[in-house]
């Protein structure tokens, strides 16, 4: 009976993922369904982490943050957690041997989002890494299924996806980071002087990540790629409104792909593949 357990688990991280983030469930479906759970598992356990640190504001953080990081740290050890969300990202930890340095990383990023306002560039990159490199990393344990040496050719890439992604969350989220939670996460930009030279700056490092992600996405296990792919054209298709946008704009509205537009990056990224064209 255990099973069904296990089976409920996973799908409160599946419903987790689907609440949270229409776009990111969207493109998991489009991956093989043997990557679909645990890929589901890791979204579920970065989201529970990430809105203790964005939207608890009325309770103790640090105790909250540091107390699901003990959970997390014991689930994994135990083989089992009575938190569903725990259950499932410790099942998808101990069958793909995710690396516990990654997991590390990703707290401390986490833990940096406590009290951290703004960054210089070193604290920029560490918290890039932890927050969304990382995340890109424990996907791609489970994409290579166990082939090392395929993981440490990809890495480079996943590494530069995460980052592309994240970078782009950050130009798109600016008006709440900035107003809400008081974050600032580029180095040396002043958003009370957000000049059209600094969000060029911002966007020249950001096309460097996605071009170097998009060499690696065509070399993934045919499994991953299609869904990976979406999900990358979906962020470039962002990116791409938010550097047409004036820097006024950002920090005026979240922009936004409507939903008629994911449509049609699904279709015609499904046409590419079927031509062999991606």
């Amino acid at each position: 009976m255990i099973n069904l357990f296990h089976e409920l688990s996973q799908q409160c991280s599946k419903e987790t993922t689907e609440r949270y983030s229409t776009s990111f469930s969207s493109a998991i479906k489009l991956l093989h369904q043997d990557l679909r759970g645990p890929i589901f598992n890791i979204y579920g356990f970065v989201r529970f982490a990430d809105e203790i640190v964005d939207t608890f504001h009325e309770y103790n953080k640090a105790e909250l943050l540091a107390e699901f990081k003990r959970d997390t740290y014991a689930a994994i050890e135990r083989g089992i957690s009575l938190n569903p969300i725990l259950q499932s990202f410790q099942l998808t930890v101990n069958k793909f041997s995710i690396s516990h340095e990654l997991i590390e990383a990703f707290f401390v990023s986490m833990e940096m989002d406590l009290d951290k306002t703004s960054y210089n560039s070193q604290g920029y990159k560490q918290y890039i890494y932890g927050s969304a490199e990382v995340v890109g990393l424990m996907c791609l344990y489970i994409f290579c299924e166990g082939d090392q040496t395929r993981y440490n050719e990809l890495k480079p890439g996943a590494q530069s996806l995460g980052a592309a992604f994240q970078k782009v969350n950050f130009l798109r989220d600016v008006k709440a980071d900035y107003e809400q939670l008081s974050r600032t996460y580029f180095p040396g930009v002043d958003f009370n002087n957000f000049t059209p030279s600094m969000k060029l700056q911002i966007e020249e490092d950001i096309a460097i990540d996605f071009a170097a992600a998009y060499d690696a996405i065509l070399n993934l296990p045919v499994k991953a790629r299609f869904g990976v792919y979406v999900a990358y054209k979906y962020y470039l298709s962002l990116f791409k409104k938010i550097k047409k946008a004036n820097p006024s704009n950002i920090l005026e509205q979240r922009i936004r792909i409507p939903n008629y537009g994911k449509a049609f990056i699904v279709a015609k990224a499904g046409l590419r593949s079927q031509l062999n064209i991606l």
